[in-house]
């Protein structure tokens, strides 16, 4: 088992990176985890709510499914949508605090060599011929930075919208006909009648700290809700068929 390591242009040459999405690499889940900086982007394809983990700490997620394990953005070896959550874009990369000799550790990209995804013969490389990265490995860093800079991002937003009792307990309840319901325990979201009535200080310190637009876009994602219903009922529709 080679593990997790630190990824380089000499070790790693070779490696490639299958990039379909299918549930043998994890994307069959009806829950994604997803960070205040790709807000702007879910809020036009998903519908996002906040939940409380184990610990009690607060994390943003968007609904893909309604049964246990289903990802109703996916098919035919693809995430059908024009945005796919960084969370499932990542593959078998992180990002992780490493000291060079001599200097303060900073973040650098490692990568996982037991993940499904990585391969030997197929997929995306990750070097070009001459060493330099390649156009995915370009977008790639692009997507850990987002990860990396939302999960800072996301504790300084929790708190401020706590504090200016924003965040709101919402039932998330699904008829789909006489027999067929669905009700999703243990979400929260933006209470809308409170934000708009922010004013003053308030609404300054929230537009400064830039998580007023992020509110904004919570509460525009819902109707995203319609969405996931009509992709349930093409399914169901589809089975029945």
């Amino acid at each position: 088992m080679a593990g997790r390591t630190l990824l380089n242009n000499v070790d790693h040459m070779d490696v490639r990176v299958i990039t379909r999405h299918e549930p043998r690499f994890g994307d069959a889940v009806n829950q994604a985890l997803v960070f205040p900086t790709e807000f702007e982007a879910l809020q036009r394809e998903y519908p996002i709510f906040f939940r409380r983990d184990a610990n009690g700490a607060l994390q943003a997620v968007v609904l893909l499914g309604l049964d246990r394990d289903e990802n109703l953005y996916l098919g035919d070896g693809r995430w059908q949508a024009r945005y796919v959550p960084a969370i499932h874009r990542r593959g078998p990369f992180s990002i992780a605090l490493q000291a060079r000799p001599g200097q303060a550790p900073e973040p650098m990209i490692h990568i996982d060599l037991d993940h499904p995804r990585v391969s030997q013969t197929e997929g995306e490389a990750l070097f070009l011929p001459a060493g330099g990265n390649s156009p995915y490995l370009q977008e790639l860093s692009r997507t850990l930075g987002d990860i990396y800079e939302g999960l800072e991002a996301g504790k300084a937003m929790f708190a401020i919208f706590e504090e200016m009792s924003l965040i709101e307990p919402v039932s998330v309840g699904v008829r789909l006909d006489e027999t067929v319901e669905y009700d999703v325990p243990g979400l929260h979201t933006i209470n809308a009648e409170r934000l708009d009535q922010l004013a003053g200080a308030q609404l300054e310190a929230l537009h400064r700290a830039g998580f007023l637009r992020l509110a904004y876009a919570v509460a525009a994602s819902l109707p995203n809700m319609s969405r996931l219903i009509e992709l349930k009922n093409r399914k169901r529709a589809a089975r029945a068929a």
